[in-house]
């Protein structure tokens, strides 16, 4: 018993990083935006919280275009560690 839920276990975590590791590689590069940039948004799919910083930090978002194809652009924002300062 305890044999078959180690080959379970590790069965599992195989299958989980495999699905990972195909989920990053579908992930297409992130395209740096510049001020004029034209972007075809169709659909945001997500945008990464800048964090607790007082600075200026890169962050990402992944969207769809009009057609379907999926997108990532990086861009910079002030962090949200400045307020009350």
């Amino acid at each position: 018993m305890k044999r078959f839920l180690s080959v379970f276990m590790a069965a599992a975590s195989l299958a989980a990083l495999s699905g990972a590791m195909v989920q990053a590689a579908e992930q297409p590069k992130a395209e740096q935006y510049t001020y004029g940039t034209k972007l075809d948004i169709a659909k945001v799919i997500s945008v990464e919280d800048p964090g607790n910083v007082c600075e200026v930090v890169p962050v990402h978002m992944v969207y769809e275009d009009h057609q379907g194809q999926r997108h990532v652009v990086e861009y910079s924002v002030m962090g949200k560690g400045c307020q009350g300062n």
